[in-house]
C-alpha cells in the first residue's frame, strides 16, 4: 500500500510528461508529413532523424498551383492535460516562422495553433495551452482557445506565403 501511495504522490507532483524525446534510435514511423500536394500544390517536406539523434523536419515550400505549406504530425493515445498548462519545445530552427499545432482528438477537423519564430540556435520555447487558438484550413474559427482535457495529436507546419527551403530540428516535446 505504501508503494502505491508513493507512486500516486510522484504522479501528482510531477507535472511534466514527455510527448516525444528524440534520439538516434527513435521510432518515427508514426510521424506523418502532409504537404500542399493534397490540394494540388508541389511543396515537399521530409521527416527524419539526423546523426545527432534529433528529429528533422525539412523541405521546400512552393507557391505554384496554389500551394504553400508543409506539415508533420504525430498521433498518439490521448494524453491528459488536466494538470498541465504548457508545451515545452526544445528546437533549433532556421530563423523562419513555424506553427505548433495540437488536436484534442485526431479525428477533429480543426487544430489549436500558435506561431513561433525560430533563431538559428538551440532554444526552449514555452507554449501555454490556453494561448492556442482554433484554426481550420488557415483561418481562425469561432471557438474558445484550447480548454480541453487532453491531446491526441501534435504537429508543426510552415506556411509563410513565400517560396523557401526550411529546416527545423527537434530535440524534445514535453507537456508541463
Amino acid at each position: 500500500m505504501k508503494s502505491i501511495t508513493f507512486l500516486l504522490i510522484m504522479i501528482m507532483t510531477n507535472q511534466s510528461m514527455t510527448i516525444f524525446n528524440f534520439n538516434k534510435t527513435s521510432n518515427i514511423k508514426d510521424w506523418q508529413v502532409v504537404d500542399d500536394v493534397v490540394m494540388g500544390g508541389i511543396s515537399s517536406g521530409m521527416f527524419s532523424i539526423n546523426k545527432k539523434g534529433n528529429g528533422v523536419f525539412t523541405g521546400n515550400i512552393s507557391l505554384e498551383n496554389n500551394g504553400g505549406f508543409s506539415s508533420v504530425r504525430y498521433r498518439f493515445k490521448e494524453i491528459s492535460t488536466k494538470i498541465n498548462s504548457k508545451i515545452v519545445l526544445r528546437i533549433k530552427g532556421d530563423g523562419k516562422n513555424y506553427q505548433f499545432r495540437v488536436k484534442e482528438k485526431s479525428s477533429d477537423s480543426h487544430s489549436y495553433i500558435t506561431t513561433f519564430q525560430t533563431s538559428k540556435e538551440w532554444e526552449t520555447i514555452n507554449i501555454p495551452l490556453s494561448e492556442l487558438f482554433p484554426s481550420y484550413r488557415g483561418r481562425k474559427i469561432d471557438l474558445p482557445n484550447f480548454d480541453k482535457n487532453g491531446i491526441a495529436e501534435i504537429g508543426f507546419l510552415i506556411a509563410n506565403k513565400k517560396t523557401e527551403k526550411f529546416n527545423l530540428e527537434i530535440d524534445s516535446i514535453v507537456l508541463e
